[in-house]
């Protein structure tokens, strides 16, 4: 099975058959969030492919299944490689940003990689009825809670 090739970043794809593996990654500096730009995280992207992935998306990793091929982690970036880490237990995408201290589109941008990658699972939250009553009750008892 051929993986979609306009979905995945030519750095993520699967190396050729009979490729030399890379060698191991140099250490990144202590803060190498700050020092690179956004646009060189994202090669330049500055909207994510993948539409169901927003603020509130919950996402958590996906098993490695022995059938499906994906690059080794050592191979991704450092942002990619705390975004794989974070998410053994489910978090937003909100909160990645937050906890990694990175742009929230760049965040939105590398989750979408990951998971077209296959790293991650991506949970989207039903919004077709956003005026049940569940809903609206819920926001009501928040609402009193804080005022």
């Amino acid at each position: 099975m051929s993986e979609p090739i306009g979905r995945i970043p030519p750095y993520l794809r699967k190396p050729p058959p009979g490729g030399a593996p890379p060698g191991p990654p140099a250490p990144p500096p202590a803060d190498r969030t700050a020092t690179l730009r956004p646009f060189v995280l994202t090669a330049g992207r500055v909207n994510a492919a993948d539409p169901e992935i927003d603020v509130e998306t919950q996402v958590t990793l996906r098993k490695q299944e022995p059938w499906t091929g994906r690059p080794p982690l050592a191979s991704l970036g450092p942002e990619m490689q705390a975004m794989v880490a974070l998410c053994v237990q489910p978090m937003s995408v909100a909160e990645i940003s937050a906890r990694l201290r990175l742009h929230l589109g760049v965040t939105k941008i590398l989750v979408a990689d990951l998971r077209a990658a296959g790293y991650l699972d991506v949970h989207v939250t039903d919004t077709l009825n956003p005026l049940n009553a569940d809903t609206i009750m819920r926001v009501m008892h928040g609402l009193r809670a804080i005022s």
